[in-house]
């Protein structure tokens, strides 16, 4: 019987689910927030959709992550009807669902004219460019999660407060933590492997309930899908043992955020890693010298691909292991930037900034762009930070965009995202982030009425 990471084409995706005697098969597609949605769709509808894709209504792409109406966005909304968007089906996608028994799953990606802001066409017409180039890109992602002991329905009748962590305390790398809790780390190891995306390191964090798990390296495209996978599963894993998983990048003032960090380096046609030259400090090549200096430069141009949520920014604060500069140092983990010297397979980078709640597919998009933005136009870095990034001043060039909605303002007004990314692009997701903090601006926080509803 055909494994399901074996198929590659639409005869091979048509003989799999005949295979399995299957009368359905899952598919989805994600959103611009990384957001899973899809369906569950007839052997015969999946057969016809392989050839000549289907259509999914383009409401998916003018809705935010609570399923409200966008207002201000161009693609699709009132003004046209919500008209339906052309996707493609991915036979190469194929993965079994252990949650489901004999259950499939393909990946889709919009096609036609929602291809200019489709999250992971984006990251396709990225890795476009860097073959062009004569690079091809791998990466790993690896994420922090927190797990509590609660329910969909309890945490909504806590109103999100109280919630109770999987385990309590300070835990960092704790083996009595992971050794009586070891039944739900092998399940998440299990999935990973039976799903592909297999877990290189998993390890309990500082903080009561929070996990970090290192996904395997990959290429760019695959190392997206299984990041965006990941995390789906994750939550639906958790869900299923009467527990909750967040992504969040900041739940708790008390603890530190959540981190999305992204592994990455370049090779070229003859497999050789670009980013290594052992005649260099630090191994660090010229290649490596520009694609750091072009992340470094286009951060604050392009933060609000790496950090899209209002609640992105109360991560980015001084001490709590997240970047708040465009910074770089070597082994270096207070910088946004940290290059890890090592031998000619694993000299890379890692982006430091990239938090949990980011999208993989723009975030991956947005670091791996403005490194060969940096490549192509032979940037330089500025020095490397030696010691507390925290406690040096850097120029306002190397400043952050302290807000989603500056974030956004950024996006729009930078001539190198249009030019790695798209108009189109770029116009419909600085409007989602838009109108992300035009919501939040609605609601009044508890810090404002703890602070001004007796005093002032």
């Amino acid at each position: 019987m055909l494994d399901p990471r074996q198929v590659t084409t639409t005869e091979q995706a048509r003989r799999i689910v005949e295979e399995r005697g299957l009368s359905h098969v899952k598919v989805g597609i994600f959103d611009q927030d990384g957001v899973l949605l899809g369906k569950y769709m007839s052997k015969e509808k999946f057969f016809s959709a392989l050839e000549g894709g289907f259509a999914f209504c383009s409401v998916v792409l003018g809705w935010d992550s609570k399923d409200q109406l966008y207002d201000n966005v161009s693609y699709t909304g009132w003004h046209n009807g919500y008209p339906d968007a052309q996707v493609r089906i991915l036979p190469h996608s194929c993965r079994e669902l252990p949650l489901e028994d004999n259950m499939l799953l393909f990946l889709c990606e919009f096609a036609g004219d929602a291809e200019a802001i489709c999250p992971r066409g984006t990251l396709r017409r990225v890795l476009a460019l860097a073959d062009e180039m004569g690079f091809s890109a791998r990466a790993a992602l690896e994420y922090e999660f927190f797990m509590f002991k609660e329910t969909p329905e309890s945490v909504r009748q806590k109103g999100f407060r109280n919630l109770e962590p999987l385990t309590p305390d300070w835990f960092g790398y704790s083996v009595l933590r992971n050794s009586v809790h070891a039944d739900l780390y092998h399940q998440i190891i299990d999935l990973g492997e039976r799903m592909d995306f297999p877990i290189e390191g998993l390890h309990t964090e500082t903080g009561p309930g929070v996990l970090e798990a290192a996904i395997t390296v990959d290429g760019a495209e695959q190392a997206a899908d299984k990041g965006a996978l990941f995390k789906t599963f994750i939550k639906v894993l958790a869900q299923r043992n009467n527990l909750m998983a967040t992504f969040m990048a900041k739940w708790s003032n008390d603890y530190p955020g959540q981190s999305g960090h992204i592994h990455m380096s370049l090779y070229d046609r003859q497999g050789a890693n670009v980013f290594h030259d052992p005649e260099q400090p630090h191994n660090m090549s010229r290649l490596q010298r520009h694609f750091i200096a072009g992340q470094q430069q286009l951060m604050p141009e392009v933060l609000a691909m790496i950090a899209p949520t209002v609640n992105s920014y109360s991560r980015m604060i001084p001490g709590f292991w997240a970047p708040t500069e465009a910074t770089w140092g070597v082994e270096n983990r207070t910088t946004a930037l940290r290059v890890i010297p090592g031998g000619a397979k694993s000299q890379r980078v890692e982006y430091r900034l990239g938090s949990a709640d980011a999208n993989p597919y723009l975030a991956l998009a947005a670091a791996l762009a403005a490194g060969l933005y940096g490549i192509k136009h032979r940037l330089e870095p500025s020095a490397p930070i030696q010691g507390n990034a925290y406690a040096q001043q850097q120029p306002e060039s190397l400043q952050l965009p302290r807000t989603l909605w500056e974030a956004a303002q950024r996006l729009k007004r930078s001539e190198a995202a249009r030019e790695l990314f798209g108009d189109a692009f770029v116009e419909h997701f600085a409007a989602t982030r838009e109108w992300e903090e035009r919501e939040f601006r609605k609601h009044i926080t508890d810090w404002e009425l703890d602070r001004y509803f007796e005093i002032i």
